[in-house]
């Protein structure tokens, strides 16, 4: 017979196992999801072992599951990203409260310059990108939405460094600095010195660093207590996208945007 102790330990243990298994089958279907990227949207079975890491059996069944939850499409015989993770994003805050106070104004910058804006907000030493509009003109180069570029070599994240706290600017610069074309700076105090003259000037300004021929200016984007969260950028070909020009429409912009955002919150 069982002792009340005994089915206390063995119903204690049960729930341990069975949080130790829901924690490893999320940890797997993670590594799965982040198989996938911006140049990774469909992969086939042995595609997605070998970028997840899993076991193809581990990888196969747990795709499986993902099947028929939503979380992933098989159309034929390649996975991709499932429709319900894109339902599921769209009530993100930072998707549905930023991205829906500022497109307006992203839409009026793409009218009055002709080439690609963009709405990005910091992650870590990367910017991720929430929203994008580039037109008829095909930009090949720029990340889709949902992916990240390089804080510390783009105006998008020098745009929202150059008012954030210290800490954030010391993870920015922490790691490798690489050099992605001839012109980028790569030295932390060269990328503090172009921060610390963007305040003054008003926006930020990224020349050929990340694509030779493509030009960048941005400008922040301002919560209701004054701090950063965003930032939204022209790109486009250097010849196009000169700062003196460009910069005072996006300027405008943001605060335009800053102001409509702070009003939502």
């Amino acid at each position: 017979m069982v002792s009340p102790t005994q089915r206390d330990v063995r119903d204690e243990v049960g729930v341990l196992d069975g949080a130790a298994a829901a924690s490893g089958g999320l940890d797997r279907a993670a590594a799965i999801l982040d198989a996938f990227d911006a140049t990774h949207r469909e992969l086939t079975l042995a595609s997605l072992v070998r970028r997840c890491g899993l076991p193809r059996s581990t990888t196969h069944r747990t795709a499986d599951r993902m099947l028929r939850l939503g979380w992933l499409d098989k159309p034929a015989d390649r996975y991709r990203i499932g429709q319900r993770l894109f339902e599921l994003s769209g009530l993100v805050p930072i998707r549905h409260e930023l991205r829906e106070a500022v497109l307006p104004f992203l839409h009026d910058l793409h009218a009055a310059v002709k080439v690609a804006v963009q709405l990005g907000v910091l992650h870590g030493a990367e910017v991720l990108v929430v929203e994008k509009i580039t037109g008829h003109r095909p930009m090949p180069m720029l990340s889709q939405v949902g992916g990240t570029i390089p804080a510390y070599c783009s105006a998008l994240g020098r745009a929202i460094l150059a008012w954030s706290p210290a800490e954030a600017v010391d993870v920015a610069l922490s790691g490798p600095l690489p050099a992605r074309t001839p012109r980028t700076l790569t030295g932390p105090d060269a990328v503090r010195r172009e921060l610390a003259a963007i305040p003054d000037r008003g926006w930020a300004v990224e020349r050929e660093e990340g694509n030779i021929g493509v030009s960048c200016v941005a400008a922040p984007i301002f919560g209701p207590l004054g701090e950063v969260v965003a930032a939204l950028s022209v790109t486009g070909p250097s010849a196009a996208v000169r700062s003196e020009r460009a910069g005072p429409p996006v300027q405008l912009a943001a605060a335009a945007a800053s102001r409509a955002y702070s009003a939502r919150r």
